[in-house]
């Protein structure tokens, strides 16, 4: 029996669509925001969606680093993934991330130490091959 879990979601329509995923607990219209040449319609995007991965995956990451110390993360920690998508100087389009990380009432050099252990779990940042560039902790 194989131990990885998968998921598997369509797209259709591209950006100005909907994406669903195969189990059917995901549903969300697309829609092409107006910087990148849509219509700004109601539905949410890919780094939208890819941001939301982002943070819950890290935030994971973090509880099972800080779980592995026996320090305790706090119920109202969290975790902003913020994805930017534009052209670079050769007018492809490339992605950035930048993450900032909260977890209350844990040193901030402990903080830094469990979100680095963090990056070297966490699925999606090892697939990407992301660093985190800075931890934000409020105390």
């Amino acid at each position: 029996m194989s131990r990885f879990y998968k998921a598997s979601a369509t797209a259709v329509g591209g950006r100005s669509g909907f994406a669903s995923s195969s189990d059917g607990r995901l549903r969300v219209e697309l829609s092409t925001p107006a910087i990148l040449g849509g219509d700004d319609g109601p539905g949410t995007n890919p780094e939208q969606l890819f941001a939301a991965a982002r943070a819950a995956s890290l935030l994971a990451a973090i509880r099972q680093v800080a779980a592995g110390r026996g320090v305790r993360v706090p119920a109202d920690s969290n975790v902003t993934a913020t994805v930017a998508i534009g052209p670079d100087g050769a007018n492809v389009m490339t992605l950035n991330v930048a993450l900032a990380v909260d977890i209350p009432c844990i040193d901030i050099s402990e903080a830094n130490s469990i979100v680095e252990e963090a990056m070297g779990i966490c699925p999606i940042a090892r697939a990407t091959g992301e660093q985190v560039s800075s931890v934000v902790h409020v105390g």
